[in-house]
C-alpha cells in the first residue's frame, strides 16, 4: 500500500495548485510567474515527486500502525524469527488478540493529520522564515500536505 499511498500527492497537488484552486494565489504567495514556470522538466519532477513521497508514506507506516513498535522491540531477540520460540509466540500472542487494534482508515487519517502537523508544518513555516514568505504562502502548502498526510495515513494504516 505504501506504493499507492505515493501517488496521493500528485493526486491532491493536481487538484490543490490547479489555478482554479490555489494555483494562482500559491504562486503569487511563492514570487512565481507563469514564465518562471515554463521550460520545467515535469517529468522528472513528477518522478522525484512519487519517489520522494514514497518516504513520506512508508515513514508514515511507523506512525499510523502501532503494532510495527512490538517488531523494534524484539527485533534483537534471538527467537524472534522462530515462531516456535518463547518470543515467537508471545509476538503471535499479541498479534491474534491487539493485530487489528485501531487499523482502519479513520486511525490512519488522524494520525497523518498530526503527524502534518508536527513535521510538515515546523519544516515548511521555518523555510518560510527564512525565505521570507508570508501565512498565505505557509498555508497552502501546509494545507497541502495535511490533506496529503491524512489520505495517505488512511490509506497505509487501514488496507495493510
Amino acid at each position: 500500500m505504501p506504493f499507492v499511498a505515493a501517488i496521493i500527492p500528485l493526486i491532491i497537488g493536481f487538484i490543490w495548485y490547479n489555478p482554479k484552486v490555489f494555483g494562482n494565489a500559491w504562486m503569487k504567495a511563492s514570487d512565481l510567474t507563469e514564465e518562471k514556470m515554463k521550460g520545467a522538466n515535469m517529468a522528472l519532477i513528477f518522478g522525484l515527486t512519487y519517489v520522494l513521497s514514497l518516504f513520506v508514506a512508508f515513514g508514515l507506516i511507523s506512525i499510523t500502525i502501532h503494532q510495527i513498535h512490538l517488531f523494534s522491540i524484539f527485533a534483537d531477540d534471538p527467537g524472534a524469527k522462530d515462531p516456535n520460540s518463547e518470543v515467537g509466540k508471545l509476538m503471535a500472542g499479541i498479534f491474534e488478540k491487539y493485530g487489528s487494534n485501531f487499523r482502519t482508515f479513520k486511525h490512519g487519517a488522524f494520525h497523518g493529520i498530526l503527524a502534518s502537523l508536527m513535521l510538515a508544518l515546523p519544516l515548511i513555516g521555518i523555510n518560510a522564515l527564512f525565505e521570507r514568505k508570508g501565512f498565505k504562502y505557509i498555508a497552502i502548502n501546509v494545507g497541502y500536505w495535511i490533506l496529503s498526510f491524512a489520505i495517505m495515513g488512511g490509506i497505509v494504516c487501514g488496507m495493510m
